[in-house]
């Protein structure tokens, strides 16, 4: 199976090429804000703190994300099928066998994160047990072990924290102007300072939109791309595709959810709370539409 996760390389490689992207927004709205105020050491702070943040939230996502979720260790012998399915996934697919969590909810659901394969986790909902018969269910576990393989957690959870960050800075700025507290006296007459102004006044409120917008791009493609590599780890498409039937199926809210880790998840958390049927909902969802993912895997020569 190490050829299956070297030939995702080209699309990590992509994603990192995003995640620059990313960095160079922040440094930009951080300059712009610098000349605005009159004082560089705000884009020394832009710079650093985000990375920082980054640095942080990826070496202890794992626990962030289990603590948010409410997930605890699922034991051998409450789910001796989950253990095995993964046991025999790891060793198909050539990764340490991830630790293993429960999400005691109704919603069937699933998802992986940590920082490193070595310090994976996988967990499941009560729900997904309940529905799920073993080929299903294998499917969807095989689906997770692609997001670590694919190295998918370094990936979304420093796109969340860039996210966060530049609404940070755009909030931070907006409030700013709103108590009137940008720049000196004189500097209101000084025109290269209104350009400046205007422009920080463009980044503050079009950048948080197109931050989000490329999370949920990132997110949406690392969906399909597990769902592809899981079918070749299985050789077994129609498990999945069966599985995301039932979940299509399913409209039971989840307790637990939370849209900082909304896109973690096998099937969006929200989905038993919003329809979404418009262009514009379709466009900011965390997934991709579930009837395109089944066709998609009904759709591979497997």
């Amino acid at each position: 199976m190490a050829t299956l996760w070297t030939q995702r390389d080209s699309n990590i490689r992509k994603t990192w090429l995003l995640m620059t992207v990313f960095f160079i927004v922040v440094m930009t709205i951080g300059w712009v804000f610098s000349q605005i105020y009159g004082n560089p050491g705000i884009l020394v702070f832009a710079v650093f703190f985000s990375i920082i943040m980054s640095l942080g939230s990826y070496w202890w996502s794992d626990k962030i994300v289990i603590m948010t979720t409410g997930a605890r260790p699922l034991r051998d012998e409450e789910a001796p099928e989950v253990h095995n399915i993964i046991e025999n996934l790891s060793i198909t697919a050539g990764l340490p066998k991830p630790k293993i969590y429960m999400v005691d909810s109704p919603q069937p659901n699933a998802f992986a994160t940590g920082r490193n394969a070595e310090h994976a986790v996988v967990a499941v909902t009560t729900g997904i047990l309940r529905i799920m018969n073993r080929t299903e269910l294998e499917g969807v576990l095989a689906h997770e072990m692609s997001h670590i393989g694919n190295r998918d957690m370094l990936i979304s959870t420093v796109v969340v924290v860039l996210v966060g960050f530049i609404q940070l800075l755009s909030d931070m700025f907006l409030r700013s102007m709103w108590w009137g507290r940008m720049g000196g006296g004189d500097r209101d007459n000084n025109s290269s300072h209104m350009v400046f102004l205007l422009i920080g006044i463009v980044l503050a409120i079009l950048a948080p939109i197109a931050g989000i917008l490329m999370q949920l791009a990132v997110s949406r493609r690392r969906e399909y791309l597990a769902d592809t590599s899981g079918a070749l780890l299985t050789r077994y498409p129609e498990g999945l595709a069966s599985a995301l039937e039932k979940l299509a199926r399913d409209h039971t809210p989840m307790r637990q959810a939370n849209h900082a880790t909304a896109h973690l998840w096998l099937d969006d958390p929200y989905q038993g709370k919003e329809k979404k049927t418009s262009f514009i909902t379709r466009i900011f969802m965390t997934h991709p539409p579930i009837e395109d993912r089944i066709k998609r895997l009904r759709g591979m020569g497997v």
